[in-house]
């Protein structure tokens, strides 16, 4: 199995840009996706993350998201252009948005339900703002002055602690019969006209416009082409307009008199003539090619371990038990986040155990952190939970549990796994685990989005 993940080593976190870029040099990953310079409104800023790359952040350094215009199974929900329908009224009942549910049924701990504004905190724009490129202003129904990026209203997260952070949302998985999820406002890519890059398990991954992956070949010089002949027949060269410039990190060669060839980070690129699958991995598979990144994905724990399932190559932890991820967004109109340690674990409880947290910890158990563990990413860190209530737990509590968390969620194993590469938990809960379950943490996003 080829290595996946770059090595990030345990360190502690600063709220500012620079030192996470300081942070970013010391571990060696040094590359970094570059991105387009846009006009913003004053204070706003573009700011690294880890999975999703260059994203908008606020004046605190603090993600922004939107929440798009979604058909759902029996009505629309999310925002309208230049408008916002996350408000600070609590909705109290189900929406019916999402088939089986009838609408009018009542949600839990209403009590303690927080409304749509006070999870998602609207990006406020001050009297004196103007429009600014992208970015225009318009009225939510309190009366108050919201930013939009490309007509779309802007939001932070509650979940987003640090800069950098982005534990709401993740781009990696759309469609299906999934919620209507938010997604993260992510800045302009830096890549020539032909090119896009895609959010994988991997890393921010490099493909053509119709979302081919594209390669590199480790017998290349620096701007030089050694893939010739034969080579040719199953790789073809990714070639550039004869105006093509050079900026950042993409250069153009010549391969041959007149035609042109495009380089990114001084690699000569390429695209598989075999791949019949878009953002594939299995080129990079070949002896001596490589998929090509922007930047990778930071690596799980040490303490886990890969393993080879039916359906592709599976994070497992040190006993090589498969490890699984839980996804939730309850039916109000607001879909709200119900998977993260703070907010309600009815949903959670009823799926892994019938309501009963003694029969989901004997079933679901949560992947525990040993004693010397620290937080090794952004992405993954150790956090304490309430072995009673599922959430948060008091830092060395009497219940606490410490556990390793895949943005902000703790992860968990499953007890009907039996041997290594088993993935008999994978898909439980609603709708193939993608509104209410659990999911299998494939390593392979050609695995991954295969495995419904």
């Amino acid at each position: 199995m080829r290595k996946l993940f770059c090595v990030i080593v345990a360190t502690s976190f600063a709220l500012t840009d620079f030192a996470y870029a300081r942070y970013l040099e010391k571990m060696g990953r040094v590359e970094r996706e570059e991105y387009g310079a846009v006009p913003m409104p004053p204070g706003f800023r573009i700011t690294a993350t880890e999975i999703e790359g260059p994203v908008f952040a606020d004046q605190r350094g603090r993600a922004l998201y939107f929440w798009p215009r979604t058909q759902l199974r029996n009505g629309i929900t999310g925002d309208e252009k230049n408008s916002s329908r996350c408000t600070n009224a609590v909705s109290t009942h189900t929406a019916g948005l999402m088939s089986p549910y009838p609408p009018g049924l009542e949600l839990p701990e209403l009590s303690v339900r927080p409304s749509c504004a006070e999870v998602w905190l609207p990006a406020l724009a001050p009297e004196d703002a103007r429009p600014v490129g992208s970015f225009s202003i318009f009225f939510r129904e309190d009366g108050r002055r919201q930013w939009a990026y490309l007509e779309h209203a802007l939001y932070t997260s509650r979940l987003d602690v640090l800069s950098g952070d982005v534990m709401a949302a993740s781009s990696r998985e759309r469609g299906g019969d999934s919620p209507a999820l938010r997604v993260v406002a992510a800045a302009p890519v830096a890549v020539p006209p032909g090119f896009r890059v895609i959010t994988t398990a991997t890393g921010r991954l490099l493909t053509t416009e119709k979302g081919f992956s594209v390669y590199s070949f480790e017998g290349d010089g620096r701007r030089v082409s050694k893939c010739k002949d034969e080579c040719v027949r199953e790789w073809s060269p990714v070639l550039a307009p004869v105006t093509a410039t050079s900026f950042g990190e993409w250069s153009s060669f010549e391969r041959s008199s007149g035609v042109l060839q495009w380089s990114y980070r001084g690699k000569p690129l390429y695209t598989r003539n075999n791949d019949s699958e878009q953002a594939g991995l299995q080129g990079g598979d070949v002896p001596g090619w490589s998929n090509v990144y922007t930047q990778t994905a930071p690596s799980p724990p040490s303490e886990f371990t890969e393993q080879d399932a039916s359906s592709g190559v599976v994070l497992a932890d040190k006993s090589g038990k498969t490890i699984y991820t839980y996804s939730c967004a309850d039916d109000s109109m607001d879909q709200l986040d119900c998977a993260h340690p703070g907010s309600p674990q009815v949903y959670r409880l009823a799926i892994c155990g019938g309501g009963d947290h003694a029969r989901c910890m004997r079933d679901w158990p949560y992947v525990m952190a040993s004693p010397q563990a620290r937080d090794t990413s952004r992405t993954w860190r150790v956090i304490e939970i309430n072995a009673v209530t599922g959430q948060l737990a008091a830092k060395g509590g009497k219940d606490a549990l410490r556990v390793w968390a895949y943005m902000g969620v703790p992860v968990v194993t499953y007890s009907g796994d039996k041997k290594p590469g088993d993935i008999f938990g994978h898909g439980a809960g609603e709708f193939a685990g993608r509104r209410n379950g659990f999911r299998a943490f494939f390593l392979r996003d050609d695995y991954f989005n295969a495995a419904n």
